[in-house]
């Protein structure tokens, strides 16, 4: 027992503390198992190490010796043993890729490589790669915000875990371009949008003139050609809300209403909004029509100039910076140097039948007449980018027309002159403020004010008289807006708006002495909630928001939900539902026809909430759209109500002119439009049916048709573009709207009074007109872009009534009938350069 013991830890001894060079380990091995060992001589050089016990197997003797040492031990069938190297110990990343909204796995989510190669993850969002050289790696997916990380120590035992939050933009609006021309196209939401630096050309027209070309439009109609009275489904013009640039204009043309004052060569995008505006557009009951100059994104330095047979312009942008640009323009009347036949035919359809051109009719000898006329505006914009989250912009406008005639007759030995001054001027200015606070959530603030004058001076030798009229508006005000994105298909809008309007109503007059002043102020206030729902997927875009109006003065809330609903029944048709309720709280006015001698005859005015009350409309119109193979149908059926009207704001020139009494208007109608495109060629026609009443109910004759009601209107057009051709050919055919007749079987000839029969009782003569418009564009090799226009309004020369009224001519004791005539033959040309 003693020397069992003795031996046994002597042989411990030895292999504990006797090491021997790993190649005769080797060879001992190879001896006692008969195998052979493959190697190199550097990857066992130098080793020693403790033998392994010669009672272990085989593979027993090579685990221990590649335990012992950084070698592998590769068994082949107990004969060859191949020995190698082992490689350095792996590092492997590992994770988990999680939704941030549901938190489910997100499956086939791209891990990318600092090394640029990648791997995806399985159904239970996991991942791994080995770490390498790898640092950082991305994790992205459709749909998600990607994400980057900084590749640490981790292992499968430990892995990460990744939240990718959904990476949510907003869908684009679906459109269809190229109604009635190139660069007007309609919205989703039922509106259309027309980009004046991409429009064609419409009959007529040689420029986007924004108000010219909403005329265009299936529903909307001028009865006297003018921009300044344009109605909309049975409106007058002051129910419209046109916004330049967030600031409300209460002058909208130039030389009394022939020409828009917003220059066409300045905006970028115009709206243009029949029924289901936002909630975000208040005080009005008829349309919207929105002018925004401010381009989506940067634009490079552009200069240019142009001239017409009316007017010349000039425009230039100049980027200060990667981040700020200035933007100008100024366009100035030539009237004042230069009479061209397009003036000569404007002043003769303006000045007709007013106290200007009645001047002339009791004089006998020695008449003479001088006139002065001339008009200008301007515009400034600055825009700035501060970091990336933040823009200001700040635009002015400027706007007046100044009008001066001088006239003189001597008759029967006494001499008569007369000096009329007629002024009228919109300043405008607005100060936005925007902030992206992350992708989500956006304010937008804006402060604007806008001043409007219309001023008439006239001076009277004859009666030593002397007559001043004014009529002034301040707006203030605030809005505050914010957009907040929910998800990839809904959105919802929030803000507050402040607005002041403050009017004043001036009359002065000399021999005899009279003076009035009237100065109204009202103040409201306006919460705005708004969601959108847009899934172009399944063709369903749903937009519901409401309107919560306060009037300080009244106390009163009125509250006016909005509605726009479409829905794709195919990829071809679809199904579009609009509704709104609206206010408004000022309206223009006509005390007198010959006020501002017969020419600007409206006058603003402030609700009082009894005589004249608080305006206010409903609307519902159901539309269907089709579009496909180049043919597009448009049909659209709509029912409008506007309360709260008065006789004075309707322009009657028949027996109530003279009766103050308050009501309502109806129209309920279908607009049709049916175009189609082949090739460069572009044909359309659109039919317009309308019936509209009034209602007065204190009048004796509660209900008649509506000064504005055009039963029936058609118009077509025919446009070929190719290159930088362009010409258009149209016509325009609507009802004579109505006019009230004197009932002759109850006058007096000897001694005549007018007795009218019933209102609006039959109609004027169809009106028909046929225009061409046509332009041309070239460039040089230096970059300048020329563009020539020529049209021609009214070709065929038809002498179209616009309206009729009668009078007693105190001259001739009899009643007189008076017309009103639309332009003549009216050619114009322009000329414009750009670079």
């Amino acid at each position: 027992m003693f020397f069992t013991f003795f031996f046994v830890l002597n042989l411990f001894a030895q292999d504990k503390g006797k090491t021997m060079p790993l190649k005769k380990i080797i060879n001992d091995i190879e001896q006692q198992h008969q195998v052979s060992f493959n190697y190199t001589e550097d990857n066992i050089l130098g080793l020693k190490l403790n033998p392994p016990e010669k009672s272990l197997s085989l593979d027993q003797k090579l685990q221990y010796l590649a335990k012992k040492t950084n070698l592998s031990f590769e068994n082949i069938d107990n004969k060859f043993i191949n020995i190698y190297k082992k490689e350095n110990p792996v590092v492997k990343i590992c994770g988990y890729v999680f939704s941030g909204t549901d938190k489910k796995p997100i499956e086939n989510a791209n891990i990318t490589l600092s090394n640029q190669t990648h791997v995806t993850t399985d159904s239970e969002g996991y991942f791994e790669f080995e770490k390498e050289n790898v640092t950082t790696f991305l994790i992205s997916h459709i749909g998600f915000i990607t994400k980057k990380s900084t590749a640490g120590n981790s292992n499968s035992g430990n892995c990460l875990k990744f939240i990718l939050e959904p990476e949510i933009t907003q869908l684009q609006e679906i459109k269809a371009n190229a109604i009635l021309a190139s660069g007007i196209s309609k919205n989703t939401d039922g509106s259309l949008e027309i980009k004046p630096k991409k429009f064609g050309i419409l009959p007529g027209l040689i420029e986007p003139d924004a108000l010219q070309t909403m005329q265009q439009i299936p529903g909307v109609n001028s009865l006297d050609e003018s921009v300044s009275s344009i109605n909309v489904r049975g409106g007058t013009h002051d129910q419209n809300l046109f916004l330049w640039n967030g600031i409300r204009m209460f002058q909208t043309g130039h030389f009394f209403g022939l020409i828009s004052v917003f220059n066409p060569n300045l905006a970028h995008t115009i709206s243009i909004y029949k029924n289901g505006s936002s909630a975000f557009y208040g005080e009005s009951v008829s349309s919207v029509v929105a002018i925004s100059s401010t381009p989506e994104t940067l634009e490079k330095n552009s200069f240019s100039a142009g001239i017409n047979m009316i007017n010349a312009d000039v425009y230039g942008k100049y980027n200060l910076s990667k981040k700020s640009y200035i933007e100008i323009s100024a366009r100035k009347s030539i009237t004042d140097f230069l009479e061209t036949p397009t003036y000569k035919e404007y002043f003769d359809k303006v000045f007709q039948n007013t106290t200007i051109t009645d001047f002339s009719q009791t004089q006998n000898v020695d008449y003479r007449s001088d006139k002065k006329f001339d008009f200008y505006d301007a515009t400034l914009k600055y825009a700035q980018k501060i970091g990336n989250k933040d823009q200001i912009v700040l635009d002015l406008i400027t706007i007046k027309d100044n009008l001066e005639v001088f006239q003189s007759a001597t008759a029967y030995g006494i001499m008569r002159t007369e000096n009329n001054v007629l002024r009228q001027q919109n300043y405008g200015g607005n100060l936005s403020w925007k902030r992206n606070w992350n992708s989500f959530n956006t304010t937008k603030v804006n402060i604007y004010n806008s001043s409007y004058e219309l001023l008439a001076d006239q001076k009277n030798t004859y009666e030593n008289q002397l007559v001043i009229q004014e009529n002034t508006v301040n707006n203030n005000g605030f809005n505050l807006e914010n957009n907040h994105i929910i998800n990839s298909k809904f959105s919802f809008n929030d803000g507050y708006q402040y607005n002041e309007m403050g009017i004043t109503n001036l009359e002065r007059v000399q021999n005899p002495d009279f003076y009035r002043k009237v100065k109204d102020v009202l103040r409201t206030h306006a919460l705005i909630l708004e969601g959108k729902y847009n899934d172009t997927i399944s063709r369903v875009y749903f937009k519901a928001g409401t309107r919560i109006n306060y009037i300080e003065k009244f106390e009163k809330f009125i509250v006016e939900p909005r509605i726009q609903f479409n829905y794709g029944i195919s990829k071809s048709l679809s199904l579009e539902l609009l509704g709104e309720l609206k206010s408004q709280n000022s309206q223009q006015i006509i005390d007198l026809q010959k006020d501002y001698f017969g020419i600007e005859k409206r006058r603003w005015i402030i609700s009082n909430n009894t005589t004249i009350p608080i305006q206010r409309s409903k609307q519902l119109s159901l539309n269907l759209f089709y579009k496909k193979n180049d043919w597009l149908l448009d049909i659209e059926h709509f029912y409008k109500k506007v309360t709260g009207i008065t006789t004075s704001s309707q322009g009657f020139q028949n027996q109530l002119e003279f009766v103050k009494t308050t009501g309502d208007y109806e129209i309920w109608g279908a607009e049709m439009l049916v175009q189609k495109k082949m090739n460069h060629f572009l044909t359309w026609l659109s039919y317009t049916y309308n019936h509209n009443n009034y209602h007065f109910p204190r009048y004796e004759f509660p209900v008649f048709p509506n000064n504005f009601e055009l039963m029936h209107s058609v118009s077509w057009a025919g446009i070929y573009e190719k290159n930088n051709f362009k010409i258009a050919l149209g016509t325009k055919w609507t009802s004579g709207r109505p006019k009230t007749s004197p009932d002759i079987s109850q006058i007096d000839l000897a001694n005549p009074v007018l007795v009218y029969n019933k209102p609006n009782s039959t109609n004027l003569h169809i009106f028909s007109q046929v225009n061409i418009s046509s332009t041309y564009k070239w460039e040089i090799e230096k970059g300048i872009q020329y563009k020539l226009g020529i049209s021609i309004l009214n070709i065929l020369n038809r002498k179209n009534e616009i309206s009729e009224y009668y009078r007693v001519s105190t001259i001739t004791n009899s009643i007189e009938e008076v017309e009103t005539f639309a332009l003549q033959r009216t050619p114009n040309m322009s000329f414009r350069v750009s670079f």
